[in-house]
């Protein structure tokens, strides 16, 4: 399999793919071995967890000019995205023996323990478009609680997965407890035939469904992340309207608006909707657009090539349908698998646009006249990822944000992820949660101890 550039739709290397047989060597050495890791006591295994946490650090530039090459996310913002991930194991090593450790929940003549003990073999099937980002949130909790993974990246950042895999190994994870699955779609697929114990996916709805009615026979836990259409309302007492619209702007646009939690529809209030539109456009027509290697870059390359025609016809389809260009809308020039970054105003909800997820640098911006219209806009979609609102006021803010089926919400932000907080979906968006206590507890079975004295 090539690995491409997408910068330059070069090829950079050639992977050997996995085949059902070395599948079944690498399943079946972590099932062999994850007992004796089980048995590692958890103090030792948070060590190991940080000492990859602090390879990650000391090794950024390489593993974001590696990340970059295969990806094409700016250089900046690989570098982001590795010291993030950095940050969010890092928290959830020096968290794990309080929320994995045993609960006494009864004393007394008959003692009543909680136990959390591990799952077994995890298979944890990654994503391109945060590698680390979406990777770390599975295979460091699952590692912490005492599980072996079979971590499967992307066939679009593989070079990426075996850097992973590569400095776990040097901070103390034995071979046989982690391994890496490589290949495109065929491999994911082949992947389902074993018994897992769980398994984490990050990617399309229509991919998570197809693994979740595959294994849903086997009767295991799945944790599904399936992206979003995630929208963000700005109400008409919001203090610092250019403010917010820099930071919604970068929140739709960042990493070239290939993020699950991206903001992908705009509603503002109609007695500040020309006001913000202008600075919005004014923010989108100041950042460079480049290779991912030049400095100062913003927008660059997609990490598809398919993506390209796919924004194309949603942008022609809005334009059909009576939406106004005010930027961008076509793909940048050269060999690349870029679109310029594209702002449409006039849109409505019999657009693709505003419906179906666009996972790329593309926006529309909706004129509401009230709270109330705003949130049933908000609500008309089939995922439920994250939603923010831009006002002045708290009560106000949490009003709206308690009545929106999304698995986060923001205040005065967006396009965030804290591991302090659960990440999780609704409807399309998926099930199940990743980061905070509950991320870690996922990756762990519970059992009731009832322990009575003679």
């Amino acid at each position: 399999m090539n690995v491409i550039n997408p910068a330059t739709g070069t090829v950079i290397t050639e992977i050997t793919e996995d085949t059902n047989l070395t599948l079944k060597s690498k399943y079946n050495l972590l099932k062999a071995n994850q007992p004796k890791w089980a048995a590692v006591d958890i103090k030792s295994r948070v060590s190991i967890i940080l000492k990859f946490v602090q390879l990650l650090k000391d090794n950024v530039d390489e593993l974001a000019n590696i990340l970059t090459s295969e990806m094409g996310k700016p250089l900046q913002q690989s570098k982001n995205e590795v010291n993030g991930a950095a940050g969010k194991a890092e928290w959830l090593a020096n968290h794990a023996e309080e929320y994995l450790r045993s609960e006494t929940m009864q004393e007394g003549a008959t003692k009543e323990l909680i136990k959390y003990e591990p799952l077994g073999v995890v298979a944890n099937i990654s994503a391109w478009n945060y590698p680390y980002n979406v990777g770390v949130n599975i295979f460091i909790p699952a590692l912490l609680a005492g599980n072996a993974v079979l971590y499967k990246p992307s066939e679009y950042a593989m070079l990426t997965g075996l850097a992973i895999e590569k400095y776990l190994l040097l901070a103390g994870i034995p071979t046989e407890v982690f391994q890496v699955a490589l290949g495109g779609g065929k491999v994911g697929e082949m992947l389902l035939d074993f018994d897992f114990d769980l398994i984490g996916f990050t990617g399309s709805y229509k991919t998570g469904k197809l693994i979740y009615e595959k294994v849903a026979p086997k009767m295991i836990p799945c944790i599904m992340e399936l992206g979003g259409k995630d929208p963000v309302y700005v109400a008409d007492d919001i203090a610092d309207i250019q403010a917010a619209a820099i930071g919604i702007a970068d929140g739709a646009f960042y990493n070239n608006g290939q993020s699950c939690c991206s903001v992908e529809r705009i509603y503002v209030h109609e007695t500040i909707y020309d006001e913000f539109c202008k600075h919005f456009l004014a923010e989108v027509q100041s950042w460079k657009i480049g290779l991912p290697t030049e400095e100062g870059v913003y927008i660059s390359v997609l990490s598809r090539k398919e993506q390209v025609d796919f924004l194309q016809n949603q942008v022609d389809d809005a334009v059909a349908k009576g939406a106004t260009l005010l930027h961008g809308g076509h793909k940048l020039p050269g060999s690349g698998y870029g679109f310029e970054p594209t702002v449409l105003v006039n849109v409505d909800h019999q657009m693709s646009l505003m419906m179906d997820e666009s996972f790329g640098p593309i926006i529309g911006i909706l004129k509401v006249t009230s709270d109330q219209e705003a949130i049933e806009l908000m609500n008309d979609t089939k995922y439920g990822l994250t939603a923010g609102v831009y006002a002045a006021s708290q009560d106000r803010a949490e009003s709206i944000l308690t009545k929106l089926n999304t698995g986060s919400v923001y205040w005065n932000c967006c396009d965030r992820v804290s591991a302090a907080l659960p990440w999780s979906g609704r409807k399309n968006s998926g099930f199940g949660s990743t980061l905070s206590h509950s991320g870690l507890r996922a990756f762990a079975r519970v059992k009731g101890y009832h322990l009575r004295g003679v």
